[in-house]
C-alpha cells in the first residue's frame, strides 16, 4: 500500500488500475480491503483509489471525532497528491456520508457519484445517543460487542454465512479509538439533502433488497433527490451489497462507470 500523510496523519491507500479515477470509500467500521472484489474484476477499465479511511485499516487516527468533513478534506488532499481532478467518487454506509461531504466541500472534483447502503438525513437525538453510547462501550470494553451487535444487522446471509466470515476479520481490525472517533463523527454529520439536490452530475444509487440499516424507502428518497439519478436494487444482498452479492454489484457500476468513459 502507499501512503500520503495529511495534516501529520499518514494515511493508507491503493491505487489500482488505468482510466477514469474512482475513489471508494468504505463502510464503518471495515478498511479498503471491503472493495477487493470491485478492484478485482475491475481494475483493467477503471483506475482505483481505494483509501483507509483514518483509524482503520493501516492509516493513523488524529485527534478528535472523525467528523465526515475531515474524512472528506482526506479524500480531497489525496486525490491532490495523485494529481487527479476529478473522478468518480464512490461510498458504501458511512463511505457514502463521506463522499457526500466531499460533495458539499468541492463538487467540481466529483466526475460522477455512487452512493451505496447510506442514506441522506442526518441522525436524530436518538441516533446521535446510541452512536455515543457504541464509542463509549467501544473504548470501555473493546470492539467485540460491536462486531456481535452490528455484523448480523450488516449481512444478509448472517454471520456465519462466509460473507460474514469475510466481513468479521474486518471489523476486528479497527481500533476502539478509531470505532468511537467514527461514531462521534457520524453523530456530527450534516443532513445532504440540500448538497444533493444542488449536483447536477450523474449518479448511481444502490441498495441490497434486504438491508436493515438504510432499506429501499431510503435509497428511493435519496435518489429522488437527484436529478436523473439511477436507482439499482441489489437481489440477496443486505447492508454490504458490494461484499455481500459482488457479482450483481459488480455489473450495476461496470454499466454506470462504462457510461461515464465513453
Amino acid at each position: 500500500m502507499l501512503t500520503v500523510t495529511v495534516d501529520g496523519v499518514p494515511l493508507r491507500y491503493r491505487d489500482v488500475g488505468q482510466g477514469l479515477p474512482v475513489l471508494l470509500l468504505h463502510a464503518f467500521p471495515l478498511h479498503g480491503a471491503a472493495f477487493d472484489a470491485q478492484v478485482a474484476a475491475l481494475s483493467g477499465r477503471y483506475r482505483f483509489i481505494v483509501p483507509d479511511q483514518r483509524g482503520f485499516g493501516q492509516s493513523g487516527l488524529g485527534a478528535g471525532p472523525s467528523e465526515m468533513s475531515l474524512l472528506a478534506r482526506d479524500a480531497l488532499a489525496l486525490l491532490d497528491a495523485l494529481k487527479i481532478d476529478t473522478a468518480v467518487v464512490g461510498g458504501v454506509s458511512m463511505g457514502g456520508y463521506v463522499a457526500m461531504a466531499l460533495l458539499r466541500e468541492d463538487a467540481g472534483r466529483v466526475r460522477g457519484l455512487v452512493l451505496a447502503d447510506t442514506q441522506a438525513s442526518a441522525d436524530d437525538e436518538a441516533g446521535r445517543a446510541r452512536r455515543e453510547a457504541s464509542a463509549v462501550e467501544a473504548l470501555d470494553t473493546g470492539i467485540e460487542p460491536l462486531v456481535q451487535t452490528l455484523l448480523p444487522r450488516l449481512v444478509a446471509a448472517g454471520p456465519d454465512s462466509s460473507v460474514g466470515q469475510q466481513v468479521a476479520p474486518l471489523m476486528r481490525a479497527a481500533s476502539p479509538a478509531a470505532v468511537a472517533a467514527a461514531q462521534r463523527g457520524m453523530a456530527l454529520r450534516h443532513d445532504s439533502k440540500d448538497v444533493l439536490a444542488r449536483y447536477a452530475g450523474p449518479a448511481l444509487v444502490v441498495v441490497g433488497e434486504q438491508d436493515a440499516v438504510t432499506p429501499l424507502d431510503r435509497a428511493t428518497q435519496l435518489a429522488g433527490l437527484i436529478p436523473g439519478a439511477q436507482l439499482e436494487v441489489i437481489p440477496g444482498a443486505g447492508h454490504l451489497a458490494n461484499q455481500e452479492q459482488p457479482e450483481r454489484f459488480n455489473a450495476v457500476l461496470d454499466r454506470f462507470l462504462g457510461a461515464l468513459s465513453r
